[in-house]
């Protein structure tokens, strides 16, 4: 795969997985609607995704790479970033209980990012078992900041 286009693929498919992950635990613990919720990954998907994809734009550009080179990483950023935000609405749509939508999502997030870990270090020569325990502690991180923040959020607000 072209530099340029796993550089977008990766970096996309990792926020398309932190950010709305992160949004939607935060929300269904600070708040009980699911119009909430859909609300939010539905914004963090569109605003979020160009963002990236823009981010990615002037750092690539600022690293002097070609504008074939720019236009991809940019391209594959927004388009792993909106799918895979995207797919964090399904949970919401199909279960009426929020505690199941963020088990089920958790569980989808998690798996997601053991999967890409995994290729990378099979890509990279390294321990599996080290690259998915690095990521791993940061989804966990994650979900738990979110998590709190959105408690005491309902608490005080």
């Amino acid at each position: 795969m072209e530099r340029s286009k796993r550089r977008g693929m990766s970096f996309g498919a990792t926020s398309g997985v932190i950010t709305p992950l992160g949004l939607l635990i935060g929300l269904i613990s600070s708040t009980s609607s699911k119009l909430a919720v859909i609300g939010g990954i539905l914004t963090i998907a569109i605003t979020d995704s160009l963002a990236d994809a823009l981010g990615m734009h002037i750092s690539e550009e600022s690293l002097g790479e070609s504008k074939k080179q720019i236009w991809n990483s940019s391209k594959y950023v927004f388009l792993a970033k909106f799918f895979l935000a995207l797919s964090f609405i399904i949970p919401v749509l199909i279960f009426n209980s929020l505690l199941v939508v963020g088990i089920t999502s958790s569980i989808w997030g998690i798996s997601l990012i053991i999967w890409f870990s995994f290729n990378i270090a099979k890509k990279n020569n390294e321990s599996s078992i080290l690259v998915i325990g690095e990521h791993l502690l940061l989804v966990i991180l994650v979900i738990g900041l979110t998590y709190g923040v959105g408690l005491l959020v309902n608490r005080f607000f």
